[in-house]
């Protein structure tokens, strides 16, 4: 039941909700269309101090032609104020207004003939102004006059005006420059979350990424500060938005360039660093005269505005050009941050050059609008580049983990082998001589026995020689000095090998390929050669299946030999093939490890290295390097 009761109750609310949208949309339907009033009359305030009070209603004379276009009235010499005077069209509006989007001026005044509808006075340099003045029904056809006042060069209306309903007009109000208060809240979050994160980051790039966060919350602020959203609707927030303005922009030019020197460094002569230098002193002269200007209630404006506004503008053009310059220098180097830096800062200073050279040409009758889409293209740049640097560390503080496990890994299996060797060294002579003491009894004793005796004693001598190859292993492991080196033809040593292992290989039903060049000569022990290369192709062969190959290839390059013995066997896991070489660790149920540890250690002896490929099911490829060696004179291993 109840369930039955909730979904009535969504179902009326939809009906509602579907009921009020089609009333909403019948409204904005039976709405009259807006007009855009496009031609005006201008008056001059007089000389002495208009300020507003007396609407020349009455007046008819001195009314000059004005209307949209884009340009804003030039005030006469020692004139600061001027009326605009205009013809309300016939209207049927319900709830009429007029929208003007931009209107220059410092201190205004709505009237509809001589009542006042708006009023507004500012005390900070912020003069542009977004107005929506309500109407009444009966202003049909009357006239609507606009008294303003400014400090600047520029007044009055700068486009159009447009009356309609006020809940039309409405929307374009609240959104002039709502935008660019999202867009700066933005910038403001990503520069505190860069920030904070610069904090666990190393000395070298705290010092990027704590520069980067502050051009990022520079042009934040730039974008709130600068938005007419903030003084249309916050407008006691001004002259704290103001100082907030010019402290950005102050912070902004010399943040920049330590970014720019920190990616690039100083520049030839050392350009970059002095220019920053520069720029952070007359930065803080500009704060200097901020804090004055504000302490003498605004008495040196005109001069903090040359100041701040105008030279400022002339060096942001220079920066710009000089950072530029240095970009496309380290571009053609082939430098990839410079290009990523090229492509966003060229953007930026690109459309900021643009639009200050325009802004300078219109005498100052223009506002700065793309700037800031182009510092979002330049900042996205800013972070591609500290992210590449980023990760460029993390892979090089991978590649020097690795080297230093691969060292450790060396060193560990270095001090197992000094271990051992000491350990043949001092215990195998001593061990092998009662070996073969008891040897030569056994075998007496053998000879004068019969039966089971004669076959335990016999496995016995068995069991010694086992352990006298142990031994054998051991001292060659210890001291794998070659007793007589030679220039050796790998192909007749490789078919001496092949000889010896063909009888065992057909033996575990598997086959051999020899595919080895004629002329490739090592220097070395043939018999340790032989040695070597007889443990390596033994185990492949005892890890041979059904049907399986072993395929020894033998070839020069350059100045090494290069030595494959694969096979197509049972491979090994990857902890297993870590482990190849340690002493006592075998992969048979039978081994002692010696016998690779040994192979390498003769490798190891002719200056040669052993590199073990396997995958588990997929056979084992042991590739062995050695330097090449000139061939003797009569062509034939000694």
């Amino acid at each position: 039941m109840r369930l039955i009761v909730k979904s009535l109750h969504i179902i009326a609310a939809f009906f509602l909700l579907f009921m009020i949208c089609g009333s909403l949309t019948v409204s904005a339907e039976s709405h009259y269309a807006s007009k855009e009033i496009t031609n005006w009359q201008i008056k001059w305030g007089n000389k002495a101090g208009d300020k507003g009070y007396m609407v020349p209603v009455s007046v008819k004379e001195g009314w000059l032609s004005a209307g949209s276009g884009g340009k804003t009235t030039e005030l006469p010499d020692g004139i600061s104020s001027i009326w605009t005077r205009i013809k309300l069209p016939e209207f049927k509006y319900v709830s009429p207004s007029v929208y003007i989007d931009t209107l220059y001026a410092l201190h205004v005044k709505v009237y509809v003939e001589d009542r006042v509808l708006f009023e507004a006075d500012r005390s900070y340099i912020k003069d542009n102004y977004s107005l929506l003045v309500p109407l009444s029904s009966g202003d049909n056809g009357k006239n609507l006059y606009i008294w303003t006042e400014t400090l600047k060069d520029r007044i009055g209306i700068k486009d159009q005006v447009i009356i309609g309903e006020h809940g039309v007009l409405i929307k374009d109000y609240i959104k002039n420059g709502l935008i660019d208060v999202i867009l700066g809240g933005a910038f403001l979050f990503v520069a505190i979350v860069l920030f904070v994160c610069a904090f666990y980051l190393n000395k070298d790039y705290f010092s990027i990424a704590a520069s980067l966060s502050i051009v990022i919350a520079s042009t934040g602020v730039l974008s709130i500060t600068y938005s007419p959203f903030i003084y249309t609707f916050y407008s006691y927030f001004g002259p704290v938005s103001i100082v907030f303005l010019d402290l950005a922009l102050l912070s902004l030019l010399p943040a920049l360039t330590y970014l720019f020197e920190k990616i690039f460094g100083g520049g030839r002569f050392g350009i970059i660093r002095k220019f920053r230098k520069f720029q952070t002193v007359y930065s803080l002269f500009c704060i200097v005269c901020l804090v004055i200007n504000g302490l003498s209630d605004n008495r040196f404006v005109e001069l903090y505005y040359f100041v701040s506004v105008t030279i400022i503008g002339f060096l942001m053009i220079l920066q710009f050009i000089l950072l530029i310059a240095c970009v496309i220098i380290y571009s053609l180097k082939g430098n990839k941050d410079a290009i990523i830096f090229a492509i966003g800062f060229g953007t930026a200073a690109f459309t900021g050059v643009a639009e200050l050279v325009w802004y300078y040409i219109r005498q100052g009758n223009y506002d700065l609008f793309y700037w800031k889409w182009a510092l979002v293209v330049f900042i996205l740049s800013l972070i591609i580049i500290l992210g590449r640097r980023l990760a460029l560390n993390h892979q090089q503080v991978v590649k020097y983990s690795r080297e230093l496990e691969l060292f450790n890994n060396e060193l560990q299996r270095s001090e197992k082998m000094e271990i051992i060797s000491e350990l043949a060294a001092s215990v195998a002579h001593e061990v092998r001589n009662p070996l073969q003491v008891t040897r030569g009894f056994l075998q007496l004793l053998m000879e004068k026995s019969n039966g089971d005796e004669q076959r335990f004693l016999f496995m016995a001598l068995s069991e010694l020689d086992r352990a006298a190859n142990i031994i054998t292993d051991f001292l060659t492991f210890a001291k794998p000095e070659f007793e007589q080196v030679s220039i050796l033809n790998v192909h007749d040593e490789f078919k001496h090998i092949e000889s010896i292992l063909l009888p065992l290989c057909h033996l575990n039903g598997g086959k051999m390929v020899l595919d080895v060049e004629e002329h490739c000569w090592v220097k070395g022990n043939s018999s340790k050669f032989k040695q070597a290369f007889i443990n390596i192709i033994k185990n492949s062969i005892e890890s041979l299946g059904e049907e399986g190959t072993i395929h020894m290839s033998v070839y020069a390059k350059g100045d090494r030999v290069y030595i494959h013995v694969k096979d197509n066997g049972e491979g090994m896991e990857p902890g297993v093939l870590n482990r190849l070489g340690e002493p006592y660790f075998s992969n048979k149920s039978k081994g002692t490890g010696l016998g690779l540890m040994v192979t390498f250690r003769i490798i190891e002896a002719m200056n040669g290295e052993v590199r073990i490929i396997s995958k588990k099911g997929a056979g084992t490829e042991s590739i062995i390097i050695l330097p090449l060696a000139e061939a003797p004179d009569d062509s034939n291993s000694l």
